[in-house]
This record gives C-alpha cells, structure tokens and sequence, in this order.
C-alpha cells in the first residue's frame, strides 16, 4: 500500500521515530516524504544552503540495513536533521555565511554532528545562515508569509522546521537568532542553558555569549533533540562534567503542581507591538492567580548594552581573520559592527563581562516564587520585508544571564502571522522549563 507523503511528514519527530524503530515505517520511505516536500516548497523558501537529495537517500538506506541487522538503535533513529551553515560536517561544504568561506570543505565533524550521527539521526543538509552568523540576511523567506522575514540568523533552520521540510532542525543564539526566528516562523524554539552543549566545530563569534539551540514542532520533539547534544566537551571550557540529563522523561511526565508563572515585560516593553502586547496581558490574566506580574531591577536597563559590548569585542577577535584577508567583501554591516569592537576599550569589555551573574542574581528571588518567567519572544510578529532579521531586544537579557528559554508558538495577528510567548527558567532547569512549557501547551489547548 502506498505511503502517503503527507501524512509522513505531519508526524512528529517522536512519532516518526518510533515507527522506524519498531519497523512499521522504514527510513527511506520517511525521508522520501521530507524529499517530497523539500522538492515542493524550497524553490520558494530557499532555506538549504547545501542540500543532496541522493546522500540524503543513501543515509536513509543505511538506516533501515542497521535496523534491521538487530543491532541497537539510537534515539534519533532515522530522524533527518538539517543544521546550519556553521556547523562543521565532515566531507560536506561548511561556508558560515560568507563568500570569503565558499568551498570550505571540513575534515571534521562538529562534537554536536558526533553526537548525531551516533544517535541513529540523518544530516539531510546544511542550512542558511546570516553573513558569519550577525545580522546581514541570506536569502531565506518565511513560510509563513514569504514576504516577511523568517528572522535570524538561524534563519533557514526555523524556516525548514515551520514548512515541513524537517522534523529537527539546529541553530545558534548569540543574540536572538533561536528564539527569534523560532517566533517569527511558528515554531518551537529551545535554547538551552549556557555550557549545556558543546561547541567545538562551530563558528565561534562571541564565546561568552554562543549557545546552540534546537528547533521543532512541539516541546517534546525539542526535547528529544537537545538531549542528544548535550553534554561535556574538554575542548569547550563552558561544558562541565555531569550527568547526563533525562530532557524527554522530565518534559513528557505531568507536572507535580500547576506550574507558577512571572510576567516580565523587561524594560523594552515600549518596543513590543500593540498586538503582542495585548497578547501578552490577555495570557497573563487568562493564567489567573498561575501568574503574577513582577519588574526587573533597573540594572537590566543596561542588560541589552552589556551583551552587545561583551558581542563586539569578542567578535573583533573572533572574526579578525575575515576582517584581515577579505574586508572589502564583508557587508557594511558587519564591517562597521568589527570596527566597534576594535575600538571597545578594554576596561570596558572586562566590566561587562562581571554582569551575566551579577543580572542572574538579580533573578534569585524570582525564581524562587515560580517555575518560569513569561516574556514576549520578539517585538511582534516578523517584519515585512527581507532588509532585516528583526530585533532581538527581547532575547538579549537571557542570552547574557545564560538562562534557558522555549519559545512557544501560541498566538498570531491580525494578518495570521505567529507571535512567539517565551518562557525562561534558571539556569540548569532546562527539564523543568520543557515540562512547564508543555503544560503550558496542553492548558491553553485544554480551554481552546
């Protein structure tokens, strides 16, 4: 009987998973499904900066041999992953974002490709990214509305997940480019906290502030993926040794007690649209006595400062290279934002790197009265226009204070464009900030 397409890729990555495990869905014709879509929807959305449909077939093939050989399966058992473009991959081109790196062939995989790879999970491509990951756009549309940005810079990893063309997909967030693009595209979007995943291969540009994320369709699929990547890298001083945690399991299981939120509207609520704004309030009140509303300290008035400081600098090094050898091929954008962070003075850098947990003691006492913080994810939903990825005024606090945040895609506007609610927990609850985000989830579905 014929398999249809459709269906396939309506599934989620969970369920897809464990259909190819116990055989009631082999690899190849799961893939083929994602082939399917891939061929109708990426002329238009143009979210692969490398894709090959034959590799990705031929993986799938040795997929569905190991099955069934009998040998153990991983986790990600057939499940294809698109990765963005500055994610090493062995043997297959790696050009982070930029002509100055076209051609660029890596002999290794990125620890994150290492651990996919051994999960069962199949690299079906390379996605598009920002110039060097910052905020020049490539040339990715939103499926939602093809004439609005999808965000960035893991622009094309959200675009690939929200079209269908993916079940997992990774990204970056320095910035915002997790959460953001997650929000402005319809999807789940986790970050997890800062030196919970290794980044040894990856593109570094602001080693204080770089964290890799995961995209999906729902919590649990986004828990099922950044399991995997986690863990310690010896060459990734951020990464600790620890057990390895149990994100499915926690993010699955219902929660002990309704989960307690806090309403944060961060000192740049001013820059939230009236929709999203009101979006935010109607939730809060809809939470009832579940929620409460709370402001931050005045020292997070410089929090968004602070990070691009900490961003600027580090990236002046980071990215000295492509400055020295091919300067007059970056755009001005990047030029000018290198050329700022050649000029911080080093006093000032050095202060702001103190703030992180100076801001995330601040938070103490909040998270002592709840199990997440609720915020906006961006300023609304994605900008009209492919001039910019939009603003990530609204991820920049957490990014700095190193917290884990689950953009949730609960709400649109007017014109049925998604607007992202984001959750944020303390630092090492990412289990817990999953299993409060998915009840989150099933509560508003519950009262429709």
């Amino acid at each position: 009987m014929a398999i249809d397409p459709m269906a396939i890729i309506g599934l989620s990555a969970l369920e897809a998973r464990d259909r190819m495990a116990s055989g009631a869905l082999s690899a190849t014709d799961y893939m083929r499904g994602c082939l399917d879509r891939i061929a109708a929807v990426e002329g238009e959305i143009q979210a692969f900066e490398w894709f090959d449909a034959d590799f990705a077939m031929r993986q799938a093939e040795g997929a569905d041999v190991h099955r069934k050989s009998g040998r153990p399966i991983g986790p990600l058992h057939g499940l294809p992953v698109a990765l963005k473009d500055i994610i090493d991959t062995r043997g297959i081109p790696t050009a982070n974002g930029t002509v100055l790196d076209a051609g660029r062939v890596p002999e290794r995989d990125a620890v994150i490709v290492e651990k996919l790879r051994a999960a069962g999970a199949i690299i079906i491509g390379k996605t598009v990214t920002t110039e060097l990951a910052l905020m020049h756009p490539g040339k990715t549309r939103n499926p939602v509305n093809p004439a609005h940005t999808p965000g960035g810079s893991s622009s094309g990893s959200a675009a690939a997940v929200a079209a269908g063309m993916v079940p997992l997909a990774v990204g970056t967030q320095t910035g915002g480019s997790v959460i953001r693009p997650a929000a402005f595209c319809g999807v789940t979007g986790f970050l997890p906290s800062t030196g919970s995943i290794p980044r040894t291969g990856v593109l570094a540009q602001s080693p204080t502030l770089d964290r890799i994320g995961v995209f999906a369709r729902s919590v649990e699929d986004a828990a099922l993926l950044a399991e995997v990547l986690f863990g310690h890298d010896d060459l990734d001083k951020a990464t600790m040794p620890a057990p390895h945690p149990r994100l499915l399991s926690i993010a699955s299981t219902e929660a002990p007690v309704r989960p307690q939120f806090v309403f944060v509207r961060t000192p740049y609520w001013h820059k939230a649209t009236e929709a999203c704004q009101l979006a935010m309030e109607e939730l809060a009140e809809h939470l009832g006595e579940g929620c409460f509303e709370i402001g931050l300290p005045d020292a997070f008035d410089e929090a968004a400062g602070m990070r691009e400081r900490i961003n600027l600098a580090e990236m002046s090094k980071c990215y000295h290279r492509y400055a020295r050898d091919g300067g007059d091929r970056l755009s001005p954008q990047l030029s000018e934002s290198l050329e700022r962070g050649s000029r911080m003075p080093a006093r000032d850098y050095i202060a702001a790197l103190d703030w992180p947990d100076y801001l995330y003691a601040a938070l103490g006492e909040i998270f002592q009265r709840c199990d997440a913080i609720i915020t906006p994810a961006a300023p609304g939903s994605a900008p009209r226009g492919l001039e910019s990825t939009g603003d990530p005024v609204f991820n920049a606090i957490w990014t700095l204070c190193g917290t884990p945040a689950i953009t949730l895609p609960l709400f649109s506007d007017a014109d049925g464009m998604p607007m992202g609610v984001q959750l944020v927990g303390p630092r090492g609850g990412d289990g817990r900030l999953l299993r409060t985000a998915r009840w989150l989830v099933k509560h508003l579905e519950t009262d429709g």
